[in-house]
């Protein structure tokens, strides 16, 4: 309008217009369409089925190698804890930088190492090169396992997230459960004459595919203000991960020497410099690789320490079962793998369904599923005890039990690793992640080194068997399981004293 009352022929916008103007105005670039994340998940599982199979599935082909290879006890047991030690030690680390770089970086750099070590272990001329090839897999293997984690708990939200757990706790269990029956079904094959090493050479092809797949259809996770990296928090983490596992690793064999008990006596003294070097980056305004201010939440910390026990229950058990079933029943590594089926066969039957059971009804489901895991050992405990004579009637005794451990597993697995996973934002995704891996492979280690001193201490014994050792070993990990049913409970007690726990 003029000063006049009448109207104007050209168009003027005021300042105050403007904002809204813009807002109607389409942009002239649409923004990018995001990648699907479901697209990524066969991906992502890929590389979560390839180390978790390299580290079961190696323990049918130990008698195989040794023989090839000439190697020794202590060798041959570096083959297995020489990858669990490398992870264990790296966890953090391969996190922490996945916040840095990306996760989908860090994924892609953890296959390319993980499918380079496995070409290495292919063609290893001697023990040596394949204990070092091991140690290179297990480094690769931590920055597949924190990534993938990474991803899920960043690009999946609510409902998706759990279900996209579901699958990932399914191909966990099936891969560590069904690993043995690969390895076994692989060296049965003899595929071109490759005999054991038939387990390393499938990560090749697998790997290479998973890599190439990865920047199309895997999401660029990254965190928002990821801050300075924490490069004294992480040496002092990977240093106490470093003087825990290895004595346990490599103390029965060395006897126990003055160094092993050294080692461990470090372990809360570095423990508690790195908590105080963590709290001291986190006032500073830095991001440390495991922020200070997560492990104060009773819920985080409970959290860790329910999956650190519950693992070591997990992965002892799978151990003194192959012993049992190939130096004890006298199994062949075909048949062995075959029995590790009916886990596989009772931790299928429930893993799918356990998030939704736990989003209904909480901790209540893993408090479940370690009942289910305790009635199986007891179960076992009973066949053995009225076992008849004969391989193959012994075997079938065990399938109750197995299918209740199993079945009790695929009710554990996912709802706890969900747990710690609600606690990340995408700020400290790879570090909550990496607590998590940490905490798993911690648990192997220490459960094996644990439990194998019970087993190999009651076979050495005057008048031990291998199914004596074995039900000695049920015992210890039933009281295991009691360990975990408590740290459960409390868990859920602290979960439940309301969001500032949460």
């Amino acid at each position: 309008m003029t000063s006049t009352g009448e109207p104007t022929t050209t168009s003027t916008t005021t300042p105050a217009d403007r904002p809204a103007a813009r807002l109607v105005v389409p942009p002239a670039v649409p923004p990018a369409v995001p990648v699907p994340p479901w697209r990524a998940l066969p991906v992502l599982l890929a590389g979560t089925f390839l180390m978790v199979l390299d580290f079961f599935g190696v323990n049918v082909a130990l008698p195989s190698l040794a023989a090839d290879l000439d190697a020794g006890p202590s060798e041959v047991v570096w083959v297995v804890a020489g990858f669990a030690l490398a992870m264990a030690a790296t966890q953090l680390l391969a996190g922490r930088l996945g916040d840095h770089v990306g996760h989908r970086r860090g994924f892609a750099l953890g296959l390319t190492v993980f499918t380079a070590a496995s070409l290495i272990c292919v063609a290893a001329p001697g023990a040596t090169v394949l204990v070092v090839a091991r140690v290179v897999q297990g480094v690769g293997a931590a920055f597949i396992g924190t990534s993938v984690l990474s991803i899920i708990g960043v690009s999946f939200p609510g409902e998706a997230r759990a279900r996209a757990l579901a699958w990932y706790g399914a191909v966990l269990g099936v891969a560590a459960a069904g690993g043995q029956l690969v390895g076994g079904a692989l060296i049965a094959a003899d595929v071109d004459g490759l005999g054991w090493r038939a387990i390393f050479a499938v990560n090749v092809p697998v790997g290479l595919v998973a890599l190439a797949l990865t920047p199309r259809l895997v999401p660029a996770v990254r965190a928002r203000r990821a801050g300075r990296l924490d490069l004294v928090g992480m040496v002092l983490g990977a240093r106490t991960m470093v003087l825990l596992v290895l004595p346990l690793v490599q103390g029965r064999q060395a006897g126990w020497p003055a160094w092993t008990w050294v080692s461990l006596a470090l372990v809360p003294v570095v423990a508690v410099v790195t908590y105080r070097s963590g709290v001291r980056f986190e006032r500073a305004g830095g991001q440390p690789f495991l922020p200070p201010s997560l492990l104060r939440r009773p819920s985080m910390s409970l959290g860790l320490v329910a999956q650190l026990v519950y693992w070591c229950g997990q992965a002892s058990f799978y151990f003194v079962l192959a012993l049992y079933l190939q130096d004890g029943l006298g199994l062949s590594p075909l048949d062995a793998g075959l029995v590790f089926g009916v886990l596989a066969a009772g931790y299928l039957a429930t893993s799918f369904t356990a998030p939704g059971l736990a989003a209904r009804h909480g901790s209540a489901v893993v408090v479940v599923g370690l009942v289910a895991i305790l009635a199986g050992y007891g179960a076992l405990g009973l066949a053995l005890a009225a076992a008849p004579d004969g391989p193959g009637a012994t075997v079938a005794a065990l399938v109750p039990g197995l299918l209740l451990a199993g079945a009790g597993q695929g009710l554990c697995i996912t709802p706890l690793a969900a747990q710690v996973l609600a606690h990340a934002d995408p700020r400290q995704a790879g570090s909550v992640s990496g607590a998590l891996q940490t905490a798993q492979q911690a648990g192997n280690s220490v459960g094996v080194a644990l439990v194998g001193v019970v087993f190999y201490g009651v076979l050495g014994s005057a008048g031990g068997t291998v199914a004596h050792a074995f039900g000695a070993s049920v015992v210890v990990l039933a009281v295991v399981g009691v360990a975990a049913l408590v740290g459960v409970c409390l868990l859920a007690f602290a979960t439940r004293r309301g969001p500032a726990d949460a």
